[in-house]
């Protein structure tokens, strides 16, 4: 019987592509403990852990092993036996070349209970994001996957290469690139023909991937052509031939496209999945993050006398979360309300507004302040008291414009926002590999990153700036940032819509 210990679960991430991993993977990385995680698994992934969540990044790449397998497999043992909850997250599937097999042994000669959640592999993932199709009625119909990384030439060798040469149906070969050419003579010399057609499938199902395709006695000279390196997947077999009219992910409109994401974490998941679906590779570097408030008394105190206010005017969707945490934590819901008329300043902020079992009153057709505060003006009769939520670093110029037109306006600190320390270096590095457009949500996010980048913006503007407004289109211009793009819209669609139709 085992003992009273944790539990270990091999969740296979996917081959590359964060939303290819299971729902019951998903959910076990986001309860679990600890995370044991592989070099190949996407970052994205890793934001889905609790931040309470234990990291422990065991990475391997050629010639660079974090930890060593043995390594791996008691820190697996040493973890479980604290009776942690352990998500071992694994590229891919655990038990495809994944050497999840090693580490099952382990724990169980250890006595620790495990379970496997299988995941996608790359194996026909990748060909499948490439436009190949691995089986094919009447001209594949069997599958045969081989690793890569074990030489040819080797005496003793475990593949069955006269086998192999003679298979009819796709044969794929993981890990193939540092015996790409060896993997090719063997084949060649066994009599597989110089013509019998071939794919390379770099990065596979990531917005990195590159494909290359033609005969196999050419194929790895059209791979290096293209610089290529691991982690590539070698497929052989007629099904390459219909990359041709079957290639559907290489041609989203943002293919290829790198995205700097500088909208805090918490709120940047609506636009890097929009960006994500239409094929770009995002990097999400916040350069704001927002965190709860150092002083909740003048909120709380405003919301405990709601009704002497007579209008509500919210202009972000922070500033609206804010609000509601503030009344959960209050114990009161949107009936205390009731009285009361709500203004925003544009889609994103009313969306939020609903949430809370509210629709907004007003929302100008510009979004802009001057444009709520003439909206307001119209209103029949002027707002009387007004209650403005609102971020300790936000401008001026609405709470002005309200007294200008007879309101009192009682501005309240909502939520509060930091830098992230890690931000700055991440950014620098990315720019430097290359950055294609730099989106601003908010002036805010502009003031950071600048400042992130010791107060020089010569890095981002390296790359087309996207900004979501007037407003923050001003604080760019002062602070040296270019303005390349600016979206219709102030809202993610916006900002998505004015990349689009800058790319068509």
């Amino acid at each position: 019987m085992p003992s009273k210990t944790g539990r270990v679960y091999l969740v296979g991430a996917g081959p590359g592509d964060p939303s290819l991993i299971t729902v019951k993977g998903l959910d076990i990385l986001r309860t679990a403990d600890v995370i044991v995680f592989d070099r190949l698994v996407s970052p994205r992934l890793l934001l889905e852990a609790r931040a309470s969540a234990e990291m422990y990044d065991v990475g391997k790449s050629p010639g660079n092993h974090r930890m060593t397998q043995k390594g791996i497999n008691q820190l697996l043992v040493d973890l479980g036996s604290k009776g942690k909850t352990v998500c071992r997250l694994k590229g891919g599937d655990p038990f495809v070349f994944g050497r999840g097999g090693e580490e099952v042994l382990d724990l169980v000669k250890a006595g620790i209970q495990w379970e496997v959640v299988p995941g996608i592999s790359s194996t026909i993932a990748a060909p499948a994001y490439a436009g190949i199709p691995v089986t094919q009625r009447g001209i594949a119909t069997s599958l045969t996957i081989v690793t890569g990384s074990e030489d040819p030439n080797k005496t003793d060798s475990t593949i069955n290469w006269d086998a192999l040469a003679a298979m009819p149906g796709t044969l794929v070969f993981v890990m193939a690139w540092n015996n790409i050419n060896d993997i090719v003579t063997a084949l060649s010399t066994r009599g597989v023909p110089d013509e019998r057609p071939a794919a390379l499938i770099q990065w596979g199902t990531t917005a990195r991937q590159r494909v290359a395709t033609g005969p196999i006695c050419k194929i790895a000279e059209m791979g290096a052509e293209l610089n290529m390196g691991p982690p590539v997947a070698l497929v052989i077999g007629e099904v390459t031939g219909l990359r041709e009219a079957m290639a559907w992910f290489d041609k989203k409109p943002l293919f290829g496209k790198r995205i700097l994401v500088t909208r805090a974490r918490s709120q940047a998941s609506k636009l890097v999945e929009k960006l994500e679906n239409l094929g770009a590779e995002v990097l999400e570097y916040p350069s704001i993050k927002i965190v709860p408030l150092h002083d909740t008394k003048p909120l709380d105190k405003a919301l405990e006398n709601i009704a002497k206010y007579d209008w509500m005017v919210l202009t972000s969707s922070n500033a609206v979360r804010g609000v509601g945490e503030r009344m959960v934590d209050l114990g009161i819901d949107s009936r205390v309300f009731a009285h009361m008329k709500f203004a925003v300043n544009g889609p994103s902020t009313a969306n939020a507004l609903s949430e809370l079992g509210i629709m907004a009153d007003l929302m100008p057709s510009q979004y802009l302040a001057r444009e709520l505060v003439d909206s307001l003006k119209k209103e029949i009769p002027t707002p009387q008291k007004v209650l403005f939520p609102r971020s300790e670093i936000g401008r001026e110029t609405l709470a002005k414009g309200l007294r200008d037109i007879g309101s009192t306006v009682d501005e309240i600190t909502a939520y509060s926002t930091e830098s992230p320390e890690d931000t700055g270096e991440l950014a620098a590095k990315a720019y430097e590999e290359g950055v294609d457009f730099t989106t601003f949500t908010s002036s805010s996010t502009v003031k950071n990153l600048v400042d992130l980048m010791c107060g020089n913006p010569d890095l981002i503007n390296t790359s087309k700036t996207v900004i979501i407004g007037p407003i923050t289109a001003q604080t760019a211009r002062e602070l040296g940032v270019n303005v390349d793009l600016q979206a219709e819209e102030q809202s993610t669609d916006g900002i998505v819509k004015a990349i689009t139709k800058h790319l068509e």
